[in-house]
């Protein structure tokens, strides 16, 4: 049963990442009918982002109130209705408006289909089952990166919002309808939210570094890369699609390197190596012709330890704890996601060339390692053992 609860979860929480592409795919279009420049742009992809800063905390606390199978069809329903908003706006403030909205449903549907998750696999192949979870984000965003691109060259802007705000519809009827909650774990929780211990601080805040950070880079990736491409004479779509076979890979990369954490062991070493070969896939971007090679190594190695970082989160704060520390670490997360896309866009306006934005991006995957790494020595200190490596 716990394996069609995770394909239905899976299929739903695709639609979070195929709505969060729309506007990466049209940027191009949205600036020829608006005048929008690539700071502005990049502002429009992190406002997506932007309701997590003030939502994560009573987004947990709402599950006090609420079963979790309403709260994220709820959050996708938001997602659908927020893209429609931007498919009919007239203006770039509409499209932001229903950007905003987009973004409050995506916080709420990625909080607790993690949490739906975790109850069901809870001491069953946690560590795969949450790797295949993280992994329908980037299934998402590469069916966005071509879809979105070829329905806006046939249909203008517009339609790529509306088939994105379809699935989502679609998806939230599928999760409010077919959901069960574990047969041992009541629908809606309970009791008295209590607040960390001071070293669970420090560990909750270095896990939503770390993750931020991953999933910023990633982010300028998606959002820049095909500029790059683009600079070297390839065509939109034809670029869209090199760039997305990374997303596509990393798929199938992400849960085997779970299942090797899990089994093995040595996470810092995992991260150290994966890193590195992210950072080398965007350097190699710049390079003619080697496009291709850098998708294959971002997509196979880069983004492969997606769900051993999002492990983190886990083991910062004791069980009872962690409805609170999930909505910190979420926060954390989403002051980085928001102000990342901006920032690159900010740089290559300034430059003139994406070279500048991709290095912003492998600098973000090259702060994973060390924060992660202090994540370990602040928790060993907290249990005052010797350091270990885990999975």
């Amino acid at each position: 049963m716990r394996w069609r609860i995770l394909a239905l979860l899976f299929a739903a929480r695709v639609g979070l990442g195929f709505q969060f592409q729309t506007m990466a795919s049209v940027g191009g279009d949205l600036s020829d009918a608006f005048g929008l420049d690539n700071a502005e742009i990049g502002l429009m992809i992190g406002l997506f982002m932007a309701p997590g800063l003030f939502l994560a905390l009573p987004a947990g606390f709402s599950g006090r109130f609420a079963s979790d199978r309403v709260l994220a069809g709820l959050g996708l329903a938001a997602l659908a209705l927020g893209g429609v908003v931007s498919a009919s706006a007239s203006d770039p403030a509409g499209i932001g408006m229903g950007r905003i909205l987009c973004g409050a449903g995506f916080l709420f549907a990625t909080l607790y289909f993690t949490k739906m998750a975790a109850d069901w696999f809870e001491g069953h192949e946690i560590a795969t089952a949450m790797s295949i979870l993280v992994m329908s984000w980037p299934f998402g965003i590469a069916m966005g990166q071509v879809g979105h691109t070829w329905l806006a060259e046939l249909y203008g802007w517009r339609v790529p919002f509306a088939v994105a705000s379809a699935w989502c519809a679609l998806a939230s009827l599928a999760v409010l309808a077919l959901y069960r909650a574990p047969n041992d774990q009541s629908s809606v929780a309970g009791g008295r939210t209590r607040g960390l211990l001071p070293s669970e601080w420090g560990l909750i805040v270095c896990a939503g570094i770390a993750w931020g950070v991953f999933n910023a880079g990633y982010v300028v990736y998606l959002s820049f890369g095909p500029s790059m491409l683009e600079t070297q004479g390839m065509g939109t779509l034809s670029a869209a699609s090199v760039i997305s076979v990374g997303s596509w890979l990393m798929i199938f990369s992400g849960t085997a390197c779970g299942q090797i954490a899990d089994r093995f062991g040595g996470r810092e070493t995992i991260l150290a190596i994966c890193m590195a070969c992210a950072v080398l896939a965007l350097m190699l971007l710049s390079l003619p012709g080697a496009g291709l090679v850098a998708s294959l190594l971002f997509g196979l190695v880069g983004m492969a330890p997606a769900g051993v970082i999002m492990a983190l989160a886990g083991q910062a704060v004791a069980p009872e704890r962690r409805a609170f520390g999930m909505g910190v670490f979420f926060t954390v997360y989403y002051a980085i996601m928001t102000a990342s896309p901006p920032v690159a866009g900010w740089l290559l306006d300034r430059t003139g060339a994406p070279d500048s934005a991709i290095l912003f991006g492998a600098t973000l995957f090259a702060l994973v390692f060390p924060v992660a790494l202090l994540f370990r020595v602040l928790k060993t200190r907290a249990l005052g053992a010797p350091i270990q490596e885990t999975a």
